[in-house]
């Protein structure tokens, strides 16, 4: 009996394995395919090579618009001499800490805003006092609050993806189609069964796309912070950039931060594919 319940688990771990490796083939095949699909490389190449001739022709200044080769030898220099994946792992950190916090407490905040009329007059009016505040407005208060830091940098970055999630959440479950609560009343669900079942699950496409517009305001407030606070980070390679003139790092600290929001979006993206299934591919 022993070794036929070893041979089940072995087996069950392949087939997991298999499976993981299965859905990781889906993701990056279809994240490849969205960057580089025909339609968007017919408009991407030819930009490119205008963007690497017009500097080596003397259209444009090569000091201050430096062609595509220079930026790859600057990125290739930053990454064998400068510690550039310290300073990025470093802002995934912070980022990452940001975000996380900031969905742990607007998704639920949202859920019940949405869900009980109670909940929304108490809370709703003062989100949307403190909504209109633009993100950066925070920095100098923060600083003094929380000094220069890790501390300081999380809250911002949760800060700017706060809203989005929150105000997101809130409006696709205040809009369930009741006819779905009708239907599960009918059947004898509580109100936490609504909560869990009918609610959220309705919702469950707006949530993941009000977290990818929090991805984006989250890298905004990353940049802002890491500008403000600390020695390390890619907003911190990014200002000693800007204070050196040195535009070619400042390029790369840029693609950087595109390439790293587009994989997120790109995970995002196939998360919603699995969980909102009835939405279909777009």
């Amino acid at each position: 009996m022993a070794i036929d319940k070893s041979k089940y688990e072995v087996r069950s771990a392949r087939n997991a394995f298999r499976l993981i490796l299965r859905e990781l083939g889906y993701f990056f095949k279809g994240a490849a395919l969205n960057i580089f699909s025909p339609e968007f490389l017919v408009v991407f190449i030819p930009l490119l090579g205008l963007w690497e001739a017009l500097p080596r022709l003397d259209v444009v200044p090569r000091t201050l618009v430096p062609p595509p080769s220079d930026v790859a030898v600057a990125f290739w220099e930053m990454l064998t001499q400068r510690h550039f994946l310290r300073d990025v792992g470093s802002s995934m950190f912070k980022f990452f800490m940001g975000l996380g916090i900031a969905t742990i407490a607007a998704i639920p905040i949202g859920v019940l805003m949405g869900w009980n009329i109670a909940v929304r007059k108490r809370t709703l009016p003062l989100f949307q006092l403190l909504s209109p505040i633009p993100p950066p407005a925070w920095v100098p208060i923060t600083i003094i609050l929380f000094g220069i830091g890790l501390p300081m940098q999380t809250f911002l970055i949760f800060l700017g993806a706060f809203y989005p999630i929150l105000f997101n959440t809130y409006q696709a479950v205040k809009d369930t189609d009741p006819r779905y609560l009708s239907s599960a009343r009918v059947f004898g669900a509580s109100e936490l069964t609504l909560i869990l079942h009918v609610y959220f699950w309705h919702a469950i496409g707006a949530i993941i796309m009000s977290v990818k517009t929090g991805v984006a305001m989250g890298l905004v407030m990353l940049v802002i912070a890491e500008m403000y606070g600390g020695r390390t980070g890619i907003g911190y390679v990014l200002n000693e950039a800007k204070d050196y003139f040195q535009i070619s790092r400042m390029v790369v600290c840029m693609v950087t931060l595109g390439v790293i929001g587009w994989f997120l979006i790109e995970v995002l993206k196939f998360v919603e594919l699995k969980l909102a299934v009835w939405k279909g591919v777009r």
